[in-house]
Parts: C-alpha cells; sequence; structure tokens
C-alpha cells in the first residue's frame, strides 16, 4: 500500500489525487494528513521528506518520492498510464503546459503568503497579479489548444491552478479575463476525478 502525505487543500496534493483517480489508483493510496507550513516544519513529516513539504508518497519498498511531479510521474508508470506522453511534439506541449500551471501554482502561493503578511510589500503584491494575468492571457489564447488535446499532466496542472485561484483568489475575477479558458476549466470541472478532490477546510 503506498502512503501519500497529504492535506484536502493543497493544491499539489489535487494534482496527484486527480491522476491517481483519472489512472485507478486511488485503492491502493492512503492518505496521511499532513501539515505543511512554511515557518513550522512538521517534525513526523520530515522523517520522510527534510524539505517539510506536502505531496511526500512513501512507496511498497520504505523509500520515498517528493514533488508532485515526480509523484505523478511514478503513478502514470505503475499504472501503464498515458498522462506523460513518451515522445515527440505531444509530450513537449503536455509538460510546457504542466510547467505553465506549475509556475502559477508557485507564483499564487508566494502571492496568498505575502498578502497576508501584516505589512507586505505593494510592489510585491502587483508583480504576483501581473504574472498571473499575464499567464492567463496566453492560456487563454491557447484555450482551443488545450481543449482539443488528450487528458495529460499538462491540463490536469492547468486545472488544478485554476481550481486554486478560485478557492483563495475569488475576488481575482480571472474568467472575465480568460473567457475561453473559463469555458474548458467549467467542463473539465466536472470530471469525477477533480469534483472528487475539491478543496475543503478543516
Amino acid at each position: 500500500m503506498l502512503k501519500l502525505h497529504w492535506s484536502p487543500k493543497s493544491p499539489y496534493v489535487r494534482k496527484v489525487m486527480v491522476c491517481a483517480h483519472e489512472l485507478g489508483l486511488t485503492d491502493q493510496i492512503e492518505n496521511i494528513r499532513s501539515v505543511a507550513a512554511m515557518l513550522k516544519p512538521n517534525p513526523a513529516l520530515m522523517q520522510d521528506n527534510p524539505l517539510s513539504k506536502i505531496p511526500t508518497l512513501l512507496l511498497d519498498d520504505g523509500s520515498t518520492l517528493m514533488d508532485s511531479a515526480v509523484i505523478c510521474e511514478y503513478l502514470n508508470e505503475r499504472a501503464g498510464g498515458s498522462l506523460f506522453p513518451a515522445g515527440g511534439p505531444a509530450k513537449w506541449q503536455a509538460l510546457r503546459w504542466h510547467a505553465l500551471g506549475n509556475g502559477l501554482l508557485d507564483a499564487l502561493i508566494l502571492w496568498r503568503n505575502e498578502r497576508e503578511r501584516e505589512q507586505a510589500l505593494p510592489a510585491l503584491l502587483e508583480a504576483f497579479e501581473h504574472k498571473t494575468r499575464a499567464t492567463l492571457a496566453l492560456l487563454d489564447k491557447e484555450a482551443a489548444a488545450i481543449a482539443a488535446a488528450p487528458l495529460t499532466i499538462g491540463s490536469v496542472t492547468l486545472a488544478c491552478a485554476l481550481g486554486y485561484l478560485d478557492y483563495r483568489f475569488e475576488s481575482l475575477g480571472w474568467r472575465a479575463q480568460a473567457p475561453a479558458l473559463a469555458t474548458w476549466f467549467d467542463s473539465w470541472r466536472q470530471r469525477p476525478s477533480f469534483v472528487a478532490t475539491e478543496p475543503v477546510e478543516g
């Protein structure tokens, strides 16, 4: 049985769990509720990942895998899936969208951390918003291609990033800026894997 250090609100954990659902592996994974706060390293989590970050996956042989992309690729190989195209243009497009989605998530989490500081830096908040809107503008231009492409780690990651926008940045109103992307996402978010991994408080 695989064991996953997990939180119901982490978009990186959500990416792993969406992949697990899509690959039919959820019955092979035991979720371990783990808190990974930036300012409070978790001693229990650090026994498996010295960086005190989630997701962290414990394999059957006792070894561990860190980072959502690595874990997703492991699950895909374990299931003989197709979330990571083997080669050619499809591979690079999937990895490109994955990088955009992951980079957007990185920026959003740093943005959220900064805005919750007692004395947030306005210039930093502005920079994070500028990067977010620029990424949304690019993805909106590519929405038709995203919709036409098969399900890959790229589309999974983009969906999780947009889901995090809805969850933590509702006031941004991103759909008005990226209507084509919003249409794709509103269709994608009906997938059972995405519904089952909706973030919850507590």
